[in-house]
């Protein structure tokens, strides 16, 4: 896996990144740090990378379990350390898991597999962070 970060002193604090996959996106940093505020912060994209991450997983497993998923939402919430490295310290994560049917033990067995085995962004913030879950399950 690779990626490139690109900055041009023309750009204020916006940066490019292009991933080793061929997609590219622009991070920058407030308006107060010297940015144009014209992308998400690299910690924003850290956490989203995460709730991505752990979803994936979420409508995976219960694909394979012959579910009935049909949406699936993560609400992502952390607190960062005060000092620097500002590093992840809590981590809070609400899953919305909507279908027809579904049972609350497998969605709970999914969200617990994601997080205790398949999830790598989540593993790798667990070093530093304590991540909590719970999830709802919405009829369709």
């Amino acid at each position: 896996m690779e990626c490139t970060v690109k900055w041009s002193a023309a750009g204020g604090m916006t940066f490019v990144a292009e991933t080793g996959s061929g997609h590219a996106f622009v991070m920058d940093v407030a308006p107060d740090a010297g940015g144009r505020n014209l992308g998400p912060r690299p910690m924003e994209t850290v956490l989203a990378g995460t709730g991505g991450c752990t979803a994936i997983d979420v409508v995976l497993i219960l694909k394979r379990g012959r579910h009935d998923v049909r949406h699936c939402e993560v609400q992502v919430k952390a607190e960062r350390a005060e000092t620097d490295p500002k590093v992840f310290t809590r981590i809070h994560m609400h899953f919305v898991v909507r279908g027809r049917g579904l049972k609350p033990e497998a969605v709970a067995r999914a969200v617990q597999l994601s997080h205790e085995k398949y999830c790598s962004a989540t593993a790798m913030l667990a070093k530093t962070a304590e991540i909590t879950h719970d999830f709802e399950i919405v009829e369709d």
